[in-house]
């Protein structure tokens, strides 16, 4: 019985994909199988990380571009789909965070967070979903938030695109469903990356998340990386735009 989780022959592309949640996705996707493109804006960190899968026996490249850029996105997608013959699986995952009070934050930063954090996503989303589609069969993972379903003070720009960014996927997964191109969304809670050092390092943070979570820990990136490979395997043939919400079962408590 063939593996139903199993990514041989696909070709994955995850921006974002040098460190934390990025880089757990493209290591659990290459793991399954899959080559996977590596995004990000700096080519020699991406090279080393790219080094590194191949030093493991997984296939990897290297597509440097700045996802807040359309053009430059664009070209990068149609190079990388070029070299590959094709991106079956697109993992919109990068993205940034600026926190400030309401009354003093800028439209420069709304503009900054939302261009980068939903506006790419659209952009991704359409260009790898032409070959997609053409093709007849691809996978869209768009990388969510809690935030999207809940908030927090300070960060109204982040809570704002992360909201859009679940209902982009369910406007996705209507428009090219019937087409054999599913959308999804991941969800993640506080998980333990670069990214969310400085808020674990917060000792009174720290125990929130323990105390608000069930599970009483910080999620591990690796967590994030196994759902996203479901996502974009055959197990997940039926599943289209679902927001899966990884958070240890922090939103689902009082």
């Amino acid at each position: 019985m063939s593996n139903p989780y199993s990514l041989e022959g696909k070709t994955a592309l995850i921006t974002g994909a040098s460190r934390g949640l990025g880089w757990a996705t493209a290591r659990a996707m290459a793991e399954a199988g899959a080559h996977v493109a590596l995004n990000g804006r700096d080519p020699k960190t991406l090279a080393v990380r790219a080094d590194e899968l191949a030093a493991a026996g997984y296939a990897a490249s290297v597509a440097a571009f700045d996802v807040a850029d359309p053009e430059a996105a664009g070209a990068g997608l149609a190079a990388a789909a070029d070299r590959q013959g094709g991106i079956d699986i697109l993992v919109s995952n990068a993205g940034i965070n600026h926190r400030e009070p309401l009354e003093t934050y800028s439209v420069e930063d709304w503009r900054r967070i939302i261009d980068t954090n939903l506006t790419a996503y659209f952009v991704l989303a359409r260009d790898a979903g032409r070959g997609m589609v053409e093709r007849g069969w691809g996978r869209i993972i768009v990388t969510g938030s809690i935030m999207g379903q809940i908030a927090r003070p300070g960060l109204p720009a982040y809570v704002a695109a992360k909201g859009g960014v679940h209902a982009l996927t369910r406007a996705l997964a209507a428009e090219l469903g019937p087409k054999g191109v599913t959308c999804n969304a991941i969800a993640p809670g506080y998980i333990a990356t670069e990214m969310t050092a400085p808020l674990a390092a917060d000792p009174e943070f720290d125990a929130m998340v323990k105390r608000r979570a069930p599970l009483g820990r910080w999620g591990r990136p690796e967590e994030i990386g196994a759902a996203a490979v479901f996502l974009a395997s055959d197990a997940a043939s039926y599943v289209n735009g679902h927001v899966l919400t990884v958070d240890g079962g922090l939103t689902a408590v009082l």
